[in-house]
């Protein structure tokens, strides 16, 4: 302690009147709830001391606070607060004995603030106990949930209960995530302010809350915590609220293996209630527990669920035991009896014992009291009964085949169950007339060998008791085909005998045959074989080059394919190799050196590869190289590039140098591949592109190549499915005169209704359909349409125009087909007009001619279309009946151009088709310049997007006609 002079007289110990009270401050001070109150009562003690100062804190650490010159005491210290209680003494001289009663005072007040520091530890870790019993109760709880016999809506809410008890959860919901079908779905959902609360049995798509709480909580896997505000800021831009707005948000994820699979959710709508981050460190501690009781839960279900349909399953399989069982037990009975039966037709015992042990057997699989055997002796068309028990009728004898039951059954070859209403039936049908006594139900099935009814057994009952039914019947039945059988074989037994001494001086005469005829057939056995390996070889070799042929080639393909599905890493590559002009060389110096050079080069082929490699002739001048061993494309490309310069090289044939090339395609495996086919199909494509490209060079298949070979073979079966489904329609583009702008006619133009692409034009598809050989078939499908409705579009005085490409005029019956199909629809053949190319005109022209002439003599009138674009030949107008001249459209665009030469070609065609007496057309015309330019040449007639674009023919015949004759 520090002191400093003073001239001020201070006050002594108190008096021992005071001791008193300085006893009940001192009480006071034990008493003292906390620090402030020390500090209160030290204030006093000090008063009644008679010491004057300023008590105050100061932070343990700080710096003493230089007030003045006053003297500071430090009396005691706070371990609870971290501080020091400080006494400021005036600057007075203060006398030593004063000193002791401060430090009295300060052990004291030390004292009091470490027993208060102390007694709040206490209460601290009695309340962090009482947490922690809390949240293990809660533990236990959940676990119990887990492992208890409620249903999974009974757990779900004492889960909440029990999360409400730990904390505030008046709102609770558990999100589940499915990341197979990336769902969600909502097992339990409380909330007091949500109106529509999701259905617990229904996934929702986790898109569909894209931004949500939820959603952000299952994307990042961890603790959200905040108001709405604070979320929206966390998230900027990820953010979207779904449901009622809530005044703060706390959610944790639910983790299995480091995978979120839901999460639990908290909300709070109250201004009051705010979640700590306490709270979220206690719900992410409980979501553990609740995800493990989760899972044993849906476990312990999903055991239930599995055994109870378990139960379901051996409850049936008991049943249906219990059946089989009984089918068994009836089955062994009647498979004893017919075992019986069988032993009885193999005994060597006499007829009458064998009908009554017959008797036997049938008696114990049913009711056989009365029952009696018939045979036919058809030669003397007599039944007679060998077997006979009856209770009422104990003797039948012999009689003539009448129309008794038994010959009823005998003449039906059926069996018949009956009873007294099915007699009197039957009497009245004529079928049958009753004789001997009256039964109350009878049962008789024919015995059948041969395909022929020979003989019946029967049964019947004279008591109610005892009837038969259909299953009996279905019994008698069966049982009656081994019992005719026994008897057949009892009949067949003596001639049997006879007929095995014969049999085996038979078999003696035939085994020696057989010896001699065996060993030739061994001889033909061993030729066979030698001939079978010869034709393997020559069916699996090419006979010109020895070379594999593409069955061997396909088989080796399928094995490395195989190879390659088992190990993506075992590559292999497939080269289509052609060589090229090889035609050429073929047809100019003949087969024979053409076969000669198909053999070196298989051999030049061969000794590029390796000896596991694969070298065959597919056919002609294609080979195919199977290389295996392939660890990239550049070593395909490589072998290739070898075997083309090896090809390079002349051949020498006898006396000639022959120089040839090759191109190669190159198909490498991938997993879509399933069958060998597809790869050399592939490679094939690459072969071609190669030789679009300038031939002498090698390609690899590419996804381009098969985009293209799918469009292609897709394409192809449209216009097939098209073709079947009559989707090609025909548009019509009116033919007007220029001057006037009225309509003189229609061009029918092609257009395809593609289900899925809409409506096409040729230059979509033409190319395609000319390759598959539909465009005639389409043509024609045009044809009848464009007949069916010309007359209507061209009115009396105008016309149709189709288009007939040069492909048709090779069918030497073109004129007659198309005559036939005007005449079929009724249509004058002025209505209808033919354009043909100059192409068409050039091929085969003494057949067109003759055509042309044809269907001109008939009234079909001729136009020639895209005049100027071909020979234009002057020769053949005047050659062919032709009436009108379309000019391209490529010079009607130069028209308005300035120092073009389209109006110079158009006034000279003009002047042409006028010293002709021809009429023209002009196509294409799509502005009022080039309409200006063609009235000022002379031209009368045009069509084109400045008058109409093609349209269907009902849309025209909408409108009023206006025709001006050509």
């Amino acid at each position: 302690m520090t002191s400093a002079s003073t001239s001020n007289t201070l006050v002594p110990w108190p008096a021992d009147g005071n001791v008193a009270a300085m006893h009940a401050a001192v009480e006071r001070l034990f008493r003292a709830s906390d620090a402030a109150s020390v500090l209160e009562i030290c204030e006093a003690m000090l008063g009644e001391l008679g010491i004057g100062g300023r008590l105050h804190w100061r932070l343990i650490g700080d710096e003493p606070s230089s007030s003045g010159g006053a003297a500071q005491l430090d009396l005691a210290e706070d371990p609870q607060g971290l501080r020091t209680l400080v006494l400021e003494l005036p600057d007075v001289v203060t006398p030593e004995w004063l000193y002791d009663h401060l430090a009295w005072l300060g052990r004291l007040s030390a004292s009091r603030l470490r027993q208060l520091a102390e007694t709040s530890r206490l209460y601290e870790a009695i309340s962090r106990l009482a947490l922690a019993e809390r949240l293990q109760r809660a533990l236990y709880a959940i676990a119990d949930q887990a492992s208890g016999e409620h249903n999974m809506t009974e757990m779900m809410h004492s889960l909440h209960a029990i999360l409400g008890s730990l904390m505030y959860a008046e709102n609770f919901y558990i999100a589940l995530y499915d990341a197979a079908t990336d769902s969600v779905r909502f097992p339990y959902y409380v909330d007091t302010m949500d109106r529509e609360p999701p259905s617990p049995d229904e996934s929702v798509p986790l898109q569909e809350m894209r931004h949500s709480l939820t959603w952000n909580l299952l994307q990042c896997g961890q603790a959200i915590m905040g108001s709405v505000a604070e979320l929206t800021q966390q998230f900027q831009g990820r953010f979207v609220l779904l449901g009622p707005v809530c005044e703060h948000w706390l959610g944790v994820p639910l983790l299995r293996d480091g995978r979120v699979v839901g999460g639990i959710v908290m909300q709070s709508y109250r201004e009051d209630t705010h979640y700590t981050q306490h709270d979220r460190e206690l719900l992410s501690y409980v979501a553990k527990h609740v995800q493990t009781a989760l899972e044993r839960r849906e476990a312990h279900e999903e055991l239930e669920r599995r055994v109870s349909s378990r139960t379901a399953a051996l409850r049936e399989a008991n049943r249906v035991l219990r059946q089989q069982v009984l089918q068994r037990q009836r089955g062994e009975r009647l498979q004893a009896a017919l075992f019986r039966i069988a032993e009885l037709a193999n005994a060597s015992e006499s007829l009458d014992n064998f009908y009554a042990a017959v008797h036997r057997v049938i008696g114990g699989l049913l009711y056989a009291r009365n029952f009696y055997i018939a045979l036919l002796d058809e030669e003397q068309k007599t039944l007679s009964f060998p077997y006979s028990v009856d209770e009422f009728d104990t003797i039948r004898l012999p009689r003539a085949h009448g129309r008794g039951v038994t010959e009823y059954v005998l003449r039906h070859a059926k069996p018949l169950l009956a009873d007294p209403e099915e007699f009197e039936r039957l009497s009245r049908m004529g079928e049958l007339t009753h004789r001997g006594s009256r039964s109350v139900c009878w049962l008789g099935v024919p015995l059948v060998w041969g395909d022929r009814a020979m003989g019946v057994l029967a049964v019947q009952s004279y008591s109610p008791e005892h009837t038969y039914d259909v299953r009996d019947q279905e019994l008698l039945t069966f049982v009656g085909y081994h019992v005719a059988n026994a008897l057949q074989r009892k009949h067949t037994t003596e001639s049997l005998k006879q007929a095995y001494a014969s049999l085996e001086r038979r078999v003696t005469e035939r085994t020696r045959a057989l010896a001699l005829a065996n060993r030739d057939l061994r001889e033909q056995i061993a030729e066979r074989e030698r001939v079978e390996r010869r034709l393997k070889y020559e069916t699996l070799h090419d006979s010109l080059t020895g070379l594999p042929n593409r069955t061997l080639l396909l088989q080796r393909m399928e094995q490395a394919l195989q190879r390659y599905h088992s190990d993506t890493q075992e590559l292999f590559a497939i080269l289509f190799i052609d060589l090229d002009r090889f035609k050429v060389i073929n047809d100019s110096v003949g087969h024979l050196v053409g076969d000669d050079l198909l053999f070196q080069v298989g051999g030049r082929i061969r000794a590029c590869l390796k000896t596991r490699d694969v070298v065959a002739r597919l056919g002609g001048d294609e080979f195919a190289v199977l290389a295996e061993g392939i660890t990239d494309p550049k070593m395909a490309l490589l072998i290739a590039e070898r075997i083309i310069d090896e090809l390079q090289t002349p051949f020498r044939l006898g006396a000639k140098e022959i120089f040839t090339s090759a191109s190669i395609g190159i198909a490498l495996p991938s997993p879509h591949y399933q069958r060998p086919e597809e790869l050399l199909r592939d490679a094939d494509a690459a072969m071609y592109r190669a030789k679009d490209e300038g031939r002498h060079r090698a390609a690899i298949f590419d996804d381009r190549l098969r985009r293209e070979a799918l469009s292609l073979l897709e394409m192809e079966g449209d216009l097939r499915r098209a073709l079947s489904r009559n989707e090609f329609v025909p548009f019509y583009q009116p033919i007007v005169e220029l001057q006037s702008g009225r309509t003189v006619g229609y061009e029918a133009l092609l257009r395809w209704r593609h289900p899925d692409r809409g409506l096409l034009t040729p230059g979509d598809f033409l190319a395609v359909a000319e390759e598959s050989g539909c465009a005639e078939s389409i043509d024609w499908q045009i044809f009848e349409q464009v007949c069916a409705q010309a007359e209507a579009l061209a009115g009396p005085d105008g016309f149709v125009s189709i288009n007939v490409s040069g492909r048709h005029f090779r069918s030497p019956d073109l004129d007659r087909s198309l005559l036939d199909l005007i005449a079929s629809h009724q249509l004058p053949p002025h209505c209808l007009r033919i354009e043909v190319t100059e192409r068409a005109l050039l091929e085969n022209a003494i057949q067109v001619k003759r055509m042309l002439d044809n269907l001109r003599s008939h009234g079909v009138s001729i136009a020639l279309d895209d005049f100027g674009t071909g020979y234009s030949s002057l020769s053949y107008l005047h050659q062919y009946p032709i009436e009108t001249l379309k000019i391209d459209r490529s010079f009607i665009v130069e028209l308005p151009r300035e120092g073009g030469h389209g109006t110079a070609v158009v006034r000279a065609i003009q002047a042409l088709a006028d010293s002709l007496q021809m009429q023209v057309i002009a196509e294409g015309i799509e502005e009022e310049e080039q309409r200006d330019a063609l009235l000022r040449i002379g031209c009368r007639y045009g069509q084109g997007f400045l008058f109409a674009t093609p349209k269907m023919a009902e849309v025209w015949l909408q409108r009023e006609h206006h025709f001006a004759l050509p």
